[in-house]
């Protein structure tokens, strides 16, 4: 792409989005597009994907056409474009056919860069009639189609939507071919493969960034249901000013925790929403609005709150309940801190919670109902290899972060984790990552290489006949029932670890699951048997070692890493001040909620909370000055600006006048 081009990319980021550069991964999108190839985006959530396509398709003439999977999506990123100055509209079933008429209408005349659409509508005939016009010789042009969340597209991950496969023929019935952009945040890469492949992505330029959010904190808890839940309402209570997100796994825990968070805060004044597919459209959409306009704290939902929530200042996540898989996790917890700055990613858990996702698995999916009884059996499979990594993951005693980044291929930033955490074992300084529990929890290493054989040799007499917890109640000399109705206290290995805990041998039988020793069943009843490497547990050489909790976890880096970010901030403008940055960020932010009800938009479509803290770190008195905060488009400061540079200016002579 030449020099020019590359100039008018950033002219026009700066034009409608407020920034002066690229994130990285960013620049080489919108060039590849720009330059007329096919492209593959990989990013984490809040990397800013959306750019990637909106830059080009503000550039390009023509309408570009944005496959998005939710409705909440669609309007949500049209909004936003409408007050950064763009032409957008959307095309789904809220909107009525004389409203869609009207699009369509508005559309073929030109007034349009870029349109949303769901994957169901591409085939409906007057749509795709409409597609066809415009891509003709005699058409207004659809250069550039892009595909948000593609990894629906494949079977391989944890949210295929049969409706992604109409993607391709969409576009091969197209008159002239247009370029296709794909952008997913969460893709291994057999996913990736498999995105090219049914997509029929041409030579794409595949840019995969880091997969590590370095401003999040991720914390992994065991806990028992009821604990759960007083938790989660003293973790809500100490962040009562923040933006939050609980997930849940089932409707029911949703409504119960809803309603016990909502009747123990409100004395507090904080409300709480919920969400879930059970509800109505209209209260799903009034719930996840109110949310969004910051009219609610704290939004308790199922994954259905999942993709599309597009809401930069979600300062915690916290998982009530397992996840299906490590993608939906990243995911879900990636919805905060998508500003920068730092926020927490908690994730709760107990056997129940496995319990209750391998039921889920079994009781079958609605979009197996597109499969055939072989790709039925084959996704089944697949969610229990999901489901099993993630259970590693509550398992594991290393750190959490390296642990997601080596399952997402981000081999680089794993390394880094894990040398950051070398020795972290061993001493009081160290503190690996810095940023998840289980690098800020002190650790001691215990041999229990008897134990470990003893489990291996027991499991191998008797193999995939029973579950781990029988297993470690025979080996512990347990007097049940069920044990005398089996005879197995009269076995061989009855009782030989007698003096330990079931619940410790049971912990120890998981690890030789995670680490290959033994394996477990697929269903809602595993049972176990030997592993890849069991026979390595006869070799003199063999030894087992596990790592135990040995302190409470040491300060975290989190608050420290949020005081340098706004001694950062504070460097950066050397001007003298007068009051102080967190009254007038309040201030601003009272304005910005004022404004955004009166025009009906979600808060952060005025201005972003970061570009809220610019303001009162630059205190800009002229438009000039103004566009030089971080977030503030020309559109945005044509539109805002005067009213927030008064506010300003008030509070400073205000603290003028008081002689602060």
């Amino acid at each position: 792409m030449t020099d020019s081009m590359q100039q008018m990319a950033l002219d026009t980021l700066g034009a409608y989005f407020g920034y002066t550069s690229f994130r990285p991964g960013q620049d080489r999108m919108v060039d590849a597009i720009l330059a007329g190839r096919d492209a593959l985006g990989v990013m984490p959530t809040g990397a800013g994907k959306s750019i990637c396509y909106q830059v080009p398709a503000l550039m390009l003439p023509g309408i570009t056409f944005v496959v998005s999977p939710l409705l909440s999506l669609m309007e949500d990123q049209t909004r936003a474009l409408l007050a950064a100055g763009a032409r957008p509209s959307y095309l789904n079933s809220s909107l009525t056919p004389a409203q869609q008429n009207t699009v369509l209408k508005r559309a073929r005349e030109g007034r349009y860069q870029l349109m949303y659409v769901a994957p169901e509508r591409l085939l409906e005939p007057r749509f795709l009639a409409f597609a066809q016009e415009a891509a003709g010789s005699a058409g207004i042009g659809v250069p550039l189609v892009a595909i948000d969340e593609a990894h629906c597209v494949s079977q391989w991950g944890q949210d295929f939507r049969p409706a992604y496969l109409q993607i391709r023929e969409f576009i091969d019935s197209l008159p002239q071919r247009p370029i296709v952009a794909a952008f997913t945040a969460t893709a291994t890469e057999r996913v990736r493969a498999d995105i090219q492949q049914m997509l029929g992505l041409q030579n794409p330029a595949t840019v995969v960034t880091g997969f590590d959010r370095k401003n999040l904190y991720f914390g992994c808890e065991e806990m028992g249901d009821k604990a759960k839940t007083a938790w989660v309402r003293d973790y809500v209570i100490a962040h009562s000013s923040e933006s939050g997100i609980v997930y849940c796994s089932t409707r029911k825990t949703v409504d119960a925790l809803a309603g016990e968070l909502a009747e123990a805060l409100g004395p507090s004044g904080i409300r709480v929403g919920r969400y879930h597919a059970g509800m109505g459209n209209d209260a799903r959409r009034q719930s996840q609005r109110a949310f969004i306009d910051d009219d609610i704290q704290v939004m308790v939902a199922t994954n259905a709150f999942g993709m599309g929530i597009d809401k930069p200042n979600v300062r915690y996540v916290i998982h009530n309940n397992v996840p299906e898989s490590i993608e939906a996790y990243y995911q879900e917890a990636g919805r905060a801190g998508r500003d920068g700055d730092p926020a927490s990613c908690h994730l709760l858990w107990n056997g129940n919670d496995f319990r209750m996702r391998r039921f889920l698995i079994d009781r079958g999916d609605a979009a197996d109902e597109a499969l055939d009884d072989e790709q039925r059996a084959w996704a089944l499979q697949n969610r229990y290899r999901l489901l099993s990594q993630m259970e590693g993951y509550c398992n594991t005693t290393g750190c959490l972060r390296e642990y997601m980044l080596r399952y997402f291929g981000d081999e680089a930033a794993a390394e880094h984790a894990a040398a950051a955490g070398a020795g972290s074992a061993a001493t009081d300084d160290a503190e690996g990552c810095g940023n998840c529990s289980n690098c800020l929890m002190q650790f001691e290493v215990e041999d229990v290489t008897d134990m470990a054989r003893a489990a291996v040799r027991y499991v191998a007499t008797r193999p995939m006949r029973f579950g781990k917890s029988l297993i470690a109640d025979v080996l512990h000399g347990g007097n049940t029932e069920r044990i005398r109705q089996m005879h197995l206290d009269e076995e061989r290995g009855y009782g030989e670890l007698s003096s330990e805990s079931v619940g410790r041998i049971k912990d120890i039988i998981g690890q030789l699951c995670g680490r290959g020793y033994l394996a477990t069943s697929q269903g809602q009843y595993p049972v176990v048997g030997l592993g890849p490497r069991a026979v390595e547990v006869e070799d003199e050489a063999f030894a087992f070692t596990v790592k135990r909790r040995a302190s409470k976890r040491k300060a975290s880096a989190r608050a420290r890493r949020a005081v340098d970010l706004l001694r950062e901030e504070a460097e950066l403008d050397q001007r003298p001040r007068v009051g102080d940055d967190a009254e007038l960020f309040e201030r601003l932010r009272a304005l910005r909620k004022e404004i955004s009800t009166e025009l009906e938009m979600a808060p952060y479509m005025v201005f972003s909370d970061k570009a809220l803290r610019g303001l009162c770190r630059l205190r800009p008195q002229t438009r000039e000055e103004l566009i030089q905060v971080n977030g503030i488009g020309e559109k945005k400061a044509d539109a805002f600006g005067e009213q927030f540079m008064a506010a300003i200016e008030e509070f400073e002579s205000e603290h003028a006048r008081d002689g602060v």
